[in-house]
C-alpha cells in the first residue's frame, strides 16, 4: 500500500445532491494549480456526469471502454481538461450491468490505477451504498466524506461511514463464521440486542480469543476517514460535522478528522452549468468564496502527505 499511501482519495457520501463531484473537481483544480498532476476518475458507473463539469459533452473514451476490454490500458481513456496538470477519465452509464461490475473486473480496474502517472488520483464515487461503491471507497488510503448541514445529509453520512466499517470488518473476519454471526448483529441491531456498538462488538470478541480483539482494533485504526461539510451558510452551520465524529466515535470506535467547511457560494452554484467558463475566468474565481475554501482543503491535503509543489505557483486567489 505505499506506493498509493499519498496518491489516491476518495470521495463519497450516503447522500445524493450533496455536491460530492464539485468537491472532487474543486480540490482536484486546486491540487492541479498547486503543480501536481491530478487525475480525476468518475467511479459513479451508474449515473457519471464529471466530464460534463469539465465541458467534455460526448467523450471519446469512457471507463466502460477499459471494463469491456475495448482498450488494453487505462492511460488510453484519459482525456484533457481546461485546467493545466488535471486530467479526468470519464465514467459511463450507458451500459447495462456497468454500475456492478464483477470482481475480475473491479480487479483489474484498482490494479491499473496504480499504474497512472498522477501525483493524485481523485475517485469521485457514485451515492448510496453499494458493494461496488463502498469497495472503491475502502481500496482507497484516503476516505473523504462529503455531507451538507441537512439532518437526511448527517444520517445518510454517518449510514456510509457505518456500511464502509462493516464491509471491512466482513471482508477481514469472512472466513470465521463466530466472528462473522457476532458483526452481523452488531451491524443491524434488532430492540433488546446488546450488541449494538463496536464497543460491545469488542467485548463480544472476548469468548473468541484476545486475537480476534487485537484484529478488531486494527480494522479500525486502519479506517481513516475524513470529512468536508459542503454548502457552509452560517457558523452554527460549521459544526454539524461534530454530530457525525462524536457518534462515529461512541457508536464505531473512528476518530473522523475534519478536512475543512466549503461555504454555499452564489458565485460557484450559478456556474454549476459552465463549470468549464467558470474554471477559465480567473475574475469568476475570485469572487469565489468557495473556491478559496477549496485551495485551503489542498494545502491541508499537501500538508498531510508531507507534499512539495512541483514547482512554486502563484496563486489567483
Amino acid at each position: 500500500m505505499d506506493e498509493i499511501k499519498n496518491k489516491f482519495w476518495a470521495v463519497g457520501g450516503g447522500k445524493g445532491g450533496v455536491g460530492k463531484s464539485i468537491v472532487a473537481l474543486m480540490t482536484g483544480v486546486s491540487l492541479a494549480r498547486l503543480g501536481n498532476k491530478v487525475i480525476l476518475l468518475d467511479a459513479d458507473l451508474g449515473g457519471s456526469n464529471l466530464h460534463t463539469l469539465v465541458g467534455i459533452q460526448y467523450p471519446q473514451y469512457t471507463l466502460a471502454d477499459f471494463i469491456s476490454k475495448k482498450v488494453g490500458s487505462l492511460e488510453e481513456v484519459i482525456m484533457s481538461t481546461p485546467v493545466d496538470n488535471l486530467k479526468i477519465i470519464c465514467g459511463a452509464d450507458d451500459i447495462l450491468g456497468m454500475a456492478n461490475p464483477k470482481y475480475a473486473q473491479k480487479n483489474r480496474l484498482l490494479n491499473n490505477m496504480k499504474k497512472l502517472n498522477a501525483d493524485f488520483i481523485i475517485l469521485d464515487l457514485g451515492a448510496g451504498t453499494s458493494f461496488t461503491t463502498v469497495d472503491f471507497f475502502l481500496y482507497a488510503p484516503n476516505k473523504i466524506v462529503v455531507l451538507t448541514p441537512q439532518i437526511t445529509s448527517i444520517q445518510n453520512a454517518y449510514g456510509f461511514i457505518k456500511a464502509s466499517l462493516f464491509r471491512h470488518l466482513n471482508d477481514v473476519f469472512g472466513k470465521d463464521e463466530q466472528a462473522i454471526e457476532l458483526i452481523k448483529r452488531a451491524c443491524a441491531p434488532a430492540e433488546g440486542e446488546t450488541i449494538d456498538s463496536i464497543g460491545k462488538l469488542f467485548d463480544a470478541f472476548l469468548t473468541l480469543g484476545g486475537e480476534h480483539q487485537d484484529k478488531l482494533l486494527n480494522c479500525i485504526n486502519e479506517l481513516k476517514i475524513k470529512m468536508i461539510i459542503n454548502m457552509v451558510r452560517n457558523v452554527r452551520e460549521r459544526n454539524v460535522g461534530r454530530i457525525v465524529q462524536s457518534v462515529a466515535k461512541n457508536y464505531l470506535g473512528l476518530e473522523i478528522e475534519d478536512m475543512g467547511i466549503v461555504q454555499f457560494d452564489n458565485v460557484l452554484n450559478a456556474s454549476i452549468n459552465n463549470m468549464a467558463g467558470f474554471l477559465s475566468s480567473n475574475l469568476r474565481k475570485s469572487e469565489s468564496y468557495a473556491y478559496t475554501n477549496f485551495y485551503d482543503i489542498a494545502c491541508n491535503i499537501m500538508k498531510g502527505c508531507n507534499w512539495q509543489s512541483a514547482a512554486p505557483v502563484k496563486t489567483e486567489l
